[in-house]
């Protein structure tokens, strides 16, 4: 009996240590997980992240653990809708999301497992959802592209809402149909509020603004000089440089710590309640926080790592310097709110 009081008294004391950043003390310990042994070797993950950065990942952990993984590729969103839709019956171990709004989502309807502590522990908790029921893999900024020899460095904005400025006008490239800067906007909702934000738009599109597909070619068109500057995820201007020279002449500029500007959303993975591998799930989202899977994501697409110490690519701004925006990550999947901003305010 003393020795159980004072293994009761030791829990007690370690889970009232001072919270970090890293602190997921408001998440409850989760049950054991089951393992279906007839399961063991195999995984079923729906991917929203296209097979050229997901297969060579599932590929190395098969190599290691011997874990064989099936896959089913598709939009993050889609995905998320048939996880939805397949419920208790899913036949999805993982869920591997492009975006971090389809996993809250996913988190509201209760359909996702809580992680292990351990785990929730190798990544900030900024990066991951309030429940502890998913995790950020790797991340992404937004930020503002622009041509050094168009731009001047006293004239970079410190806050996204000074882009409406009339010395923009003309000289800016947004792609409004793209997912990640309905993302963003929806973030700026959280923040500025939907007034502010609708505002933002139509003062955007009034400053005649200059449409795109998506983030590729607003950095082709900023070092090509079309547009002096353009509203991107961060790493797109370092794959348009392994093909094109020119954009030597284009750089990131980061939006001030806090502002709606400075925003970073996540790729994120979640273990649904309904697997019969969850322990073999489980040893997937561990190794996806390694080392090894963390420095792919750094050096394949010029992802920021989260996890196992890793550090940034060697031209990019190190995480560690950056206070994003603080809001849940998971809030952002009311995009038909964001997308009813976009159409009212003349962008869509």
């Amino acid at each position: 009996m003393k020795k159980l009081l004072i293994l009761a008294l030791a829990l007690l004391f370690a889970s009232c240590d001072n919270k970090t950043q890293n602190d997921n003390s408001h998440i409850s310990e989760t049950k054991p997980i089951q393992q279906n042994p007839e399961a063991e070797q195999s995984l079923l993950i729906y991917t929203g992240r296209k097979a050229k950065y997901a297969q060579p990942l599932f590929d190395l952990f098969t190599k290691e653990t011997g874990i064989k993984i099936t896959v089913k590729e598709g939009k993050t969103a889609q995905l998320a809708n048939t996880i939805l839709r397949e419920g208790k019956n899913s036949p999805a171990d993982l869920f591997f999301a492009q975006d971090s709004s389809n996993l809250g989502a996913l988190s509201n309807a209760g359909v996702l497992e809580v992680l292990a502590i351990d785990t929730l522990k190798k990544v900030d908790a900024r990066y991951a959802g309030p429940k502890g029921d998913w995790i950020g893999t790797s991340g992404r900024a937004r930020v503002l592209v622009y041509n050094k020899n168009m731009v001047k460095a006293e004239e970079l904005p410190k806050s996204i809402t000074e882009l409406t400025d009339p010395k923009w006008k003309g000289r800016l490239g947004w792609a409004p149909k793209n997912g990640s800067f309905q993302s963003h906007l929806t973030a700026m909702t959280k923040v500025l509020g939907k007034e502010k934000t609708a505002a933002w738009v139509k003062d955007l599109k009034a400053n005649e603004v200059k449409d795109y597909p998506k983030n590729t070619p607003i950095v082709i068109a900023v070092a090509e000089g079309k547009v002096a500057a353009g509203l991107v995820n961060h790493y797109y201007l370092y794959k348009v440089r392994q093909d094109m020279k020119e954009a030597l002449v284009a750089e990131n500029h980061f939006f001030a710590d806090g502002d709606a500007g400075m925003f970073i959303n996540v790729s994120g993975i979640a273990l649904l309640k309904s697997s019969k591998n969850q322990v073999a799930a489980q040893k997937f989202i561990n190794w996806i926080l390694s080392e090894e899977a963390q420095t792919f994501f750094k050096n394949s697409n010029f992802e920021y790592p989260l996890a196992a110490g890793v550090s940034a690519f060697a031209e990019l701004k190190p995480l560690e310097q950056i206070n994003p925006v603080e809001i849940d990550l998971g809030d952002l999947d009311k995009v038909d709110e964001t997308i009813k901003i976009l159409e009212e305010n003349g962008a869509l």
